[in-house]
């Protein structure tokens, strides 16, 4: 949704054209006045669609959803994802379309949370994997649409082409994925998988209500304490970077390419997630306790990209690509790396809930970029 974020805002398909091969985006009403081809509505209006119902999801993850199962969670997740690929892709005007990113956002915070709190029930080693597994599938997201938009694929087309992920998410869940052992959590080492049955009809002891320890509100708020340690430098790096991605993508636009300005768009979040498949797939080779120093590495390059839209210094777009794929690498080890440090040093009891709690970092901190960038847009496009 966030690839797909430009042609959102850039045109307003009419009912009987979106069969017709995309020829790419016709603008809306743009500030003409401006050097920055800026499309009346700042692509952050898209980023604060998908980010803030993920964060009213986070937000209240800690204070019940341990008590529901697992499995109606995934369904639920599913089914929105698949939602809101059939709503944008039918949409014939952006409000709509937001409406169907709002679903892709429920699916999206509803299942990190499920699915990141049923690691604290496997080997410690899981969190590398879904950490990959993450980077993974940003990385394929852009790139699947950005090919197949440059394949000359119309946006609703490559939309529908995305419904069997939903599909497979579904049928990895319930008929791939192997139930844990109750003590998993606190060994290294991984069960033996003949050993383990699938979860679909499974009773092991995840899938039920109240299987989490029942932890008191003053036991809630120590290990909140405690974790403020990695969750303030993750807000700051989530911050820096989606404020570039969502605030300042758009307005980096260079007209001495064969690019157009939406291709230009779908290279940066391509470049991006590239970056962060990269380092969230680096665990086993690279481990950094201290994140604060990429929290300000990122906050470097949040200015760095801030002056040059304002003065417009850097002579090549291929320097911003590379600079984009280096705070890629930046966020996605930020991520990997928190979660792996908080799995070493919380206890079993506690494992679940720091989990579920430390996930809201991210989603504060690309909510307030949101809010900060629309300001940033209005002002910047109504530059001469």
């Amino acid at each position: 949704m966030l690839s797909a974020a430009h042609d959102i805002l850039s045109q307003e398909r009419a009912p009987g054209n979106q069969s017709h091969v995309d020829p790419g985006p016709t603008p809306i009403p743009h500030n003409i006045s401006s050097r920055f081809d800026c499309n009346s509505v700042s692509t952050a209006a898209v980023l604060l669609a998908d980010i803030l119902p993920t964060l009213v999801i986070k937000l209240l993850a800690p204070f019940g959803f341990h008590l529901l199962p697992y499995s109606p969670r995934v369904l639920f997740s599913g089914v929105c994802a698949a939602g809101s690929f059939i709503l944008v892709a039918f949409s014939h005007s952006v409000a709509i379309s937001l409406c169907g990113v709002v679903l892709a956002s429920i699916s999206s915070g509803l299942g990190e949370v499920t699915f990141l709190s049923l690691t604290a029930f496997y080997s410690r080693a899981v969190i590398s994997w879904w950490s990959s597994g993450t980077g993974g599938a940003g990385l394929l997201g852009a790139l699947s649409y950005l090919g197949l938009t440059q394949a000359g694929l119309s946006p609703q087309h490559t939309l529908l082409s995305m419904l069997g992920v939903p599909a497979l998410l579904l049928a990895s869940y319930f008929l791939l994925l192997t139930a844990p052992k109750p003590q998993d959590p606190g060994g290294e080492g991984e069960a033996e998988t003949s050993a383990r049955q699938p979860l679909i009809g499974s009773e092991a002891p995840e899938l039920k209500p109240g299987s989490s320890p029942n932890l008191s509100l003053q036991e809630r708020w120590t290990v909140f304490k405690g974790l403020l340690w990695y969750i303030i430098p993750l807000v700051l790096v989530y911050f820096a970077e989606y404020f570039i991605n969502q605030g300042l993508f758009e307005l980096l636009y260079f007209r001495n390419t064969s690019l157009s300005h939406a291709q230009q768009y779908r290279w940066y979040q391509m470049l991006y997630q590239a970056g962060v498949f990269a380092s969230r797939s680096s665990l086993r080779c690279c481990r950094i306790r201290f994140t604060w120093a990429l929290a300000l590495l990122q906050c470097l390059n949040l200015a760095f990209l801030l002056a040059d839209v304002w003065f417009s210094f850097l002579p090549s777009i291929y320097l911003v690509f590379l600079i984009i794929l280096y705070e890629g690498l930046l966020g996605g080890a930020a991520y990997v790396n928190t979660f792996h440090n908080i799995a070493l040093e919380t206890s079993d009891e506690h494992r679940e809930f720091a989990m579920a709690t430390t996930c809201i970092s991210d989603t504060l901190g690309i909510s307030l970029s949101g809010l900060l960038a629309l300001p940033l847009h209005d002002f910047l496009c109504h530059l001469s």
